[in-house]
């Protein structure tokens, strides 16, 4: 056994709200700005705030998650993403204790933490306490013995003296203070109906804000004292993550077009890295602006993202719609994933999409949200019917009817999306490095349909 000495913290909250990702992102991009190879890590399956880690890094963007990926895992996912890097930095979800409901924690912060040894540091929003945040740290601090509390990090303070008096409360704790920041009314991220807006969408907006963000933490927060926690963390035995072990050869030298753009922002980097190893050349096509598929494109994935934004953008680049189309009805194998399902449905509140699914697709009132232990319901491009995964949901619209093609899943007995030899298309996200399978089912049909088309040719 290997033991690799990675720097590495986790930046946690009491809950949402305290400022976690502008403070993660932000140590990111004050590090990154001094010189230091940063590599950020999600802890969850969320795909909005690792792309403000990978603006601050310059580095991909990775999620760190036990239920996608599995316990054992998460190590060898951190070896990997992190290498190369001077030290890693895992933002949390929601608060540190907080994991899949009824699990007791399960998949939570506090549960990555000490799945990969890291020390822990605690924002805390202060804007409407003093001394009682001593109260809460201290609880936070005892809580879990096994989960290293090593600092805390007080945000939206009024005041020197609002500071000081919780200093004074913290002292007789013996939990160092790492940096205490202002309110600050313009560092801030938009949001919107399932969260932040993702970087890519305000690409310039959020690359002018990363100066700024860095300077703001290094007004407030002592790096030297953050990366000598991260440098105390111990070593960690294993391998990284080799997706080349993970997957077989196509076959046959195949590219696959990956939705990108400012409608689809959410891939997990692994994806796109299982397909590379199975000798996939990946090109990224934005439906917002490209009228054509690429050359020698034999699949196509289609991730989530927020095509509801931009409805009339996609409805307008007919050209694009069409290709697609009649791709899939030549027998393309194609992936897609909330907002891939969205596209290919018929029309999305109105406005023409692809329309390779009969089925039309609209915005609702009720979000649908969690994690899930899906069954394939049917033989598709990725699966055999009754293979297990786990994945999860994240959207506010409901596709109708549900029927035609067999369902691509069923979870708590009920079937969800559409599927068939060359198609998978559902609302179900799937960490593919928990499930490299997919990626080399998806692969194969790729380089099948890759040779055939040469064949023909």
């Amino acid at each position: 056994m290997v033991t690799r000495a990675v720097p590495r913290l986790v930046i946690a909250a009491p809950g949402s709200g305290h400022g976690k990702t502008t403070i993660a992102a932000g140590i990111m991009a004050a590090l990154a700005a001094r010189g230091m190879a940063v590599s950020g890590h999600k802890v969850g399956p969320d795909f909005i705030d690792p792309g403000y880690h990978a603006l601050a890094t310059g580095r991909q963007a990775r999620n760190l998650d036990p239920f996608l990926q599995g316990e054992d895992r998460l190590v060898p996912l951190l070896l990997h993403g992190s290498r190369g890097a001077d030290l890693a930095v895992i933002e949390g979800v929601m608060g540190l204790f907080d994991g899949a409901l009824g699990t007791e924690g399960y998949a939570s912060t506090a549960h990555v933490a000490r799945l990969v040894d890291a020390p822990v540091v605690l924002v805390v929003d202060a804007s409407a306490a003093s001394r009682s945040v001593a109260a809460v740290v201290l609880g936070f601090a005892k809580y879990d013995p096994e989960v290293w509390l090593a600092g805390v990090i007080l945000n939206k303070l009024g005041s020197q003296r609002h500071e000081d008096e919780i200093r004074a409360a913290l002292a007789p704790t013996g939990i160092p203070v790492l940096g205490a920041l202002r309110r600050s009314e313009d560092i801030h991220a938009p949001s919107r109906h399932l969260g932040l807006v993702p970087a890519a969408e305000r690409d310039a907006e959020s690359r002018r804000l990363l100066p700024e963000l860095a300077s703001w933490i290094e007004s407030g927060v002592d790096l030297e004292a953050v990366v000598r926690v991260a440098r105390a963390a111990s070593p960690l035995d294993g391998a990284p993550w080799d997706p080349s072990s993970e997957v077989e050869s196509a076959g046959s030298r195949a590219v696959v077009a990956v939705a990108a753009g400012r409608a689809f922002t959410f891939r997990y980097t692994e994806t796109t890295e299982l397909l590379a190893a199975a000798g996939i050349e990946v090109a990224e096509v934005d439906p917002l602006r490209d009228k054509e598929l690429p050359p020698g494109c034999a699949g196509l994935y289609f991730g989530g993202g927020f095509p509801e934004v931009h409805a009339g953008e996609l409805a307008e680049n007919a050209a694009l719609r069409d290709r697609i189309a009649l791709a899939v009805r030549g027998g393309m194998p194609v992936v897609a994933e909330c907002a891939g399902l969205l596209y290919l449905c018929r029309d999305l509140d109105g406005a023409p999409m692809t329309g390779v699914l009969d089925a039309s697709a609209r915005m609702t009132g009720r979000g649908a949200l969690g994690y899930r232990r899906a069954v394939a319901a049917a033989d598709s491009v990725l699966a055999r019917r009754g293979d297990e995964v786990t994945g999860h949901e994240f959207h506010r619209t409901q596709v109708l009817p549900r029927n035609g093609n067999p369902a691509a899943w069923a979870w708590e007995g009920k079937p969800e999306g559409f599927s068939s030899a060359r198609l998978s298309a559902s609302y179900l996200h799937v960490h593919w490095a928990g499930h490299p399978a997919l990626a080399g089912r998806f692969a194969r049909a790729v380089g099948a349909f890759s040779a055939a088309l040469a064949g023909h040719g």
